[in-house]
């Protein structure tokens, strides 16, 4: 089985920096900004991706509003909010990698895409940030303008699946 949900409005912020600029960001953030390509760390309701060399998407609650800004005031760095312009699917269900390989290219099997990992892809015709929260839950940033295309995509992709 595979539940497909709509998630709730976040607060989504993309940061690029060096070392120094992560290092703080995260103490304002509150977790350490992760700095191993390709994954994510959470603490409580915010999380950071790592989505290239020196580049960051920030996740919080709606309305969040951490400290970062102040923190990196005397920094280079560029701090851009991105929350209107996106938004959240998640996807449970140990038919959920399958669901998924409908439309990704990408090796979904947990030994090549682990729990914590996070990468840009496509499903279908969409760019997505497609990330492994546990070994059957996925949480898929996608344009809020293609959302209702990507659920409906997964949808149609587990119509026919033995079990579903």
């Amino acid at each position: 089985m595979v539940e497909i949900m709509v998630l709730p409005p976040a607060r989504r912020m993309v940061l690029w920096g060096d070392t120094a600029v992560a290092d703080r960001a995260g103490a304002a953030f509150g977790l350490a900004l992760p700095h191993q390509p390709c994954r994510a760390v959470e603490a409580g309701t915010r999380a950071a991706l790592w989505l290239g060399p020196g580049e960051w998407l920030l996740l919080g609650p709606d309305g969040d509003d951490p400290p970062l800004a102040p923190a990196l005031a005397d920094l280079p760095h560029s701090l851009v909010e991105i929350s209107d312009g996106f938004a959240a699917l998640a996807l449970h269900g140990p038919g959920a990698a399958r669901a998924l390989s409908a439309g990704c290219p990408l090796d979904l099997h947990e030994a090549a895409f682990p729990v914590g990992m996070v990468t840009r892809t496509v499903l279908g015709r969409i760019g997505i940030t497609l990330w492994r929260r546990a070994a059957a839950e996925w949480r898929l940033e996608v344009p809020r303008s293609h959302a209702a295309y990507a659920e409906d995509f997964l949808a149609e992709a587990t119509r026919g699946m033995p079990g579903f």
